[in-house]
């Protein structure tokens, strides 16, 4: 044992007491969990390198095998609320069936026993008398003949005595005649009363316990007690109950006389009681069983019904309807739930053909403004050539005139690909493009924005071709939006343009270091219209509709367009893309919190270190941000940690 009282399994752990027993369960020397508590978390436990360690292969491979045939079960229970019921319904009836036959067996018991005992004790002080009248008669008898003959043998006098008292009680008890003296071995003397003697074949030795022999000795009068009769060398013994006193032969000489009376009967009753409460508790069990799954089928099949038919309403199959009979309540939530059912293929019938109406009119007023947009555009070139010739209040009405018009075009282009969008138009032109010639269009082309906020635009990762099928003309209008937003939005500071592939998927993260998002913004920003600062000018001009769009083609692609951001820090949008047109999104190489987070840094939004105030604010964030690593060798492709985070379906990304 070692010195400081640590267990050699303890020791093998690598753990003293302080960390390495815990209320006498081994644990993880390194993250303090106790080796049961891991069992119980299931086959994953903790993740490699995580503060636990690794699982043993083997102990895994244990969990697997135990959990593996209870999880149908275990499906089965949470899924099935009949089940549940039933199971619960026999269960309590079993509960209660063993509690009643528990209670009538011990009530049968003592009644039995009671009368037993009262009738055995009625037949032996009846027998005891018997026995004492006996010997009083006999002798005075004896004085009257003492002249003629000796005095009578007390042994042919006891057996004499044994056989009357037991004639009248075949198979109900039985007699026993032994001597007072418990020192003296129990032997066939026919001078004295210490041979003993029995009827009905009973041992005497065994069968009267030396307890009650003494009793008899140390004090005179009636006493009892249960024991165990035996008829033979081989048996078992059967249940039963001594009563015995201590009397006087015919000669004056003491002598234990013993009633023993078998519970053979009591035991056969008792059986029978107990066979009827087993059978009837089976049966009553059973019935239970069989009331409460008739009673709950007659409520879950119209629960599952209305679910099934849930189900295939939020499929879009409107038309489909409960059935319902009868006039109790279930009749009444399925009359009930027709009619909201019947009600929302109205409103939803009404909202279809108000969005087709909405659309139709986008469009038609899209292009019927293109006509009168045309002539206008000539009219307003005509007037800003001219523009040198007029006053300057007037020059700069025609500069203004073109620009908004420049807009206005741009705003009639958003609406028609939204209603293209909203009309399921939209067609996907997939060929395979390097997204790298994609992002240095679009960066050469917002160099003039740049270089007029003072913003310098890095890319990373376009160390190595990222290949992708796509539509290069969507995913090119994507990336200009979200460059020239950040520029927008980043208050002169540097934007990083990060490119990554992973397994079936690549990104395009657009990273800036301005105003960022407020809480609940990532959410909003891809609503159409919403901005994030009303008050803000649109250096830009844009139209508003520009992130709408460009989710809109992300999914298009069967990608992610999501946002991430916090107020003073920064902002970050990840576009991703699967490699291959028509596969199915896992997870992004690139994760939508960046590395440079207040968070991952320890900061709060104060942008003070986590539990040390008054430290004073941070510095703030350098105009040249630093140049990451390569992620992979020249020979490989930029690969990065993938992020299985998946944006919400309703209305754009939600939950970033």
């Amino acid at each position: 044992m070692s010195g400081n009282g640590a267990s050699p399994e303890a020791e093998a752990l690598g753990a003293g007491p302080p960390g390495g027993v815990r209320s006498g369960r081994p644990v993880d020397p390194v993250g303090k969990i106790s080796l049961y508590e891991r069992f119980w978390q299931g086959g994953n436990l903790l993740q490699d390198g995580a503060p636990g360690g690794p699982v043993h292969p083997v102990l895994r491979l244990l969990m697997r095998w135990v959990r593996r045939p209870l999880l149908p079960g275990v499906r089965l229970w949470r899924r099935n609320i009949q089940l549940r019921v039933v199971a619960t319904t026999l269960l309590m009836s079993l509960g209660v069936v063993l509690l009643l036959g528990v209670v009538v067996i011990g009530q049968v018991r003592n009644g039995l026993q009671d009368a037993k005992q009262s009738a055995a004790q009625s037949q032996a002080v009846g027998g005891f008398t018997v026995a004492s009248e006996k010997a009083d008669s006999d002798a005075r008898g004896q004085d009257v003949q003492v002249g003629a003959r000796g005095p009578q043998n007390s042994s042919e006098w006891l057996t004499e005595l044994v056989e009357q008292l037991a004639s009248g009680g075949q198979g109900v008890y039985s007699v026993v005649a032994l001597s007072s003296d418990t020192e003296q071995p129990l032997v066939n003397d026919s001078r004295g009363t210490r041979a003993p003697r029995a009827s009905g074949f009973v041992d005497p030795e065994r069968s009267v316990p030396s307890e009650l022999r003494q009793a008899l000795d140390d004090e005179r009068g009636t006493h009892e007690q249960h024991t165990r009769i035996f008829r033979g060398s081989g048996d078992s013994g059967e249940p039963g109950l001594a009563i015995g006193k201590q009397l006087n032969d015919v000669n004056g000489h003491a002598y234990q006389l013993y009633y023993l009376f078998p519970f053979t009967q009591e035991e056969k009753s008792l059986s029978l009681v107990k066979g009827t409460l087993a059978t009837a508790g089976v049966f009553v069990v059973v019935l239970l069983g069989a009331i409460a799954w008739l009673v709950v089928r007659q409520v879950v099949t119209p629960v599952r019904m209305a679910a099934g038919i849930s189900e295939r309403l939020a499929a879009g199959r409107l038309q489909e309807r409960m059935k319902v009979t009868g006039e109790d309540d279930i009749a009444r939530l399925g009359e009930a739930f027709n009619k909201m059912a019947q009600n929302l293929q109205v409103k939803i019938q009404q909202l279809e053909e108000l969005s087709r109406m909405q659309r139709r009119f986008v469009s038609d007023v899209s292009h019927e403004l293109r006509t009168p947009l045309t002539t206008v555009r000539m009219a307003a070139d005509v007037i800003h050539e001219a523009r040198q010739d007029f006053d300057p209040a007037t020059a700069r009405s025609a500069e203004l005139l073109r620009g908004q018009l420049d807009r206005f075009e741009s705003l009639l282009s958003d609406l028609l690909e939204i209603s293209r969008f909203d009309a399921g138009a939209a067609a996907l032109e997939a060929a395979p493009v390097d997204l790298r010639d994609i992002v240095h269009r679009v960066i050469e082309g917002a160099e003039p924005l740049a270089e007029r906020k003072g913003t310098r635009v890095l890319v990373r990762g376009d160390e190595q071709p990222v290949i992708v099928e796509a539509d290069a003309r969507r995913v090119e209008r994507v990336l200009r939006n979200l460059v020239v937003n950040a520029v927008e939005h980043g208050e002169g500071r540097d934007l990083v343009v990060r490119l990554a592939a992973a397994g079936g998927a690549v990104a395009v993260a657009v990273r800036d270091y301005g105003v960022g998002l407020k809480p609940g913004e990532a959410t909003r920003v891809f609503n159409r219209f919403w901005r994030a600062d009303p008050a803000r000018a649109r250096t830009t001009g844009g139209t508003g509709l520009g992130l709408s769009i460009a989710v809109e083609d992300a999914r298009l692609h069967g990608g992610w367009l999501q946002a991430w951001g916090e107020p003073g820090g920064g902002s970050q949008f990840r576009l991703t893309l699967p490699r291959t047109a028509g596969e199915t999104l896992r997870g992004s190489p690139i994760p939508l919190e960046p590395e440079d987070s207040r968070r991952n840094r320890g900061l709060n939004d104060a942008g003070l270190p986590h539990g040390r105030p008054g430290l004073g604010a941070i510095p703030p964030q350098p105009r040249t941000a630093p140049r990451a690593e390569p992620t992979a060798p020249p020979t490989a492709p930029p690969t990065a940690p993938v992020d299985e985070r998946e944006p919400e379906r309703e209305g754009g990304p939600r939950g970033l």
